[in-house]
């Protein structure tokens, strides 16, 4: 069993993966403490996404090795990258779920049936304690009254909020968030952001891939800069964002907030 007692949640080091010839992760390598909320940033096509995605087996890894409570999900072996079993894998998925761009909601099922959909089927909840923490969940995040509604009745705003009460609604440890904001509507992303604002005071594990860099300053408590496949700069928000060391992170945030 995981030692969930460890400071580290998650720990990555030496990540890769290609696809094919193409090495889109070349060394990427981070630790996530319990309670803290790391961005990472950076150019898209940097592999920003594809390294998330690596996290939780979406996509599996080339090289490297993923901790997760101290236990491993993959490490290198004598005989090459090892991978934990599909079950194993699944349980860590449903302790760390992620958030995505497009949202991945069932659009044929309601708000409460998509929220309560991973409990029931995953955590094995009874029907009705997991609508009791659904609608829990939807009052926190603003969407108690549209619990009935069908995704396609849903603004883009709104389907990211049930896309986190969906991943909250897994009693998760830590939470991943790919771009939650990059297909909304500019008006649409503060409902977003207070929602995970308020998750972050919560002292919420979260790892968080976004473009919206003067959030990451506010909120970070630490911040990766990934290009290339490789993480160019990380620390404190102050020194990554405010006052990076490298040319490369300052152009990039200079570029990004003078937009």
């Amino acid at each position: 069993m995981p030692n969930t007692d460890r400071d580290d949640v998650l720990k990555v080091v030496g990540l890769q993966k290609s696809f094919g010839p193409n090495r889109i992760i070349k060394d990427i390598s981070l630790t996530v403490k319990r309670g803290e909320a790391a961005f990472v940033i950076g150019p898209s096509g940097g592999g920003k996404s594809t390294f998330l995605r690596c996290l939780n087996f979406l996509e599996m890894p080339s090289g490297g090795s993923i901790d997760f409570f101290g236990d491993w999900l993959c490490r290198e072996a004598s005989s090459g990258l090892e991978i934990r079993s599909e079950r194993d894998l699944r349980k860590a998925r449903a302790r760390m779920p992620m958030v995505f761009q497009q949202f991945n909601l069932f659009d044929h099922r309601t708000v409460l049936e998509n929220v309560i959909e991973g409990p029931m089927v995953v955590l094995g909840e009874a029907r009705k304690d997991a609508i009791e923490n659904a609608e829990s969940i939807l009052r926190r995040v603003g969407l108690a009254e549209r619990r009935h509604a069908y995704p396609a009745q849903l603004s883009g705003g709104q389907k990211q909020r049930v896309g986190i009460a969906r991943a909250l609604a897994m009693r998760p440890d830590a939470i991943l968030f790919d771009e939650p904001t990059s297909a909304l509507d500019p008006e649409l992303v503060a409902d977003v952001l207070n929602t995970i604002r308020s998750l972050i005071q919560d002292g919420m594990t979260m790892l968080i891939v976004t473009h919206e860099i003067a959030f990451a300053r506010n909120l970070a408590h630490t911040v990766y800069f990934v290009d290339e496949g490789c993480v160019g700069e990380f620390g404190p928000p102050e020194q990554v964002i405010k006052s990076p060391n490298t040319p490369r992170v300052k152009a990039f945030i200079d570029a990004v907030l003078q937009h």
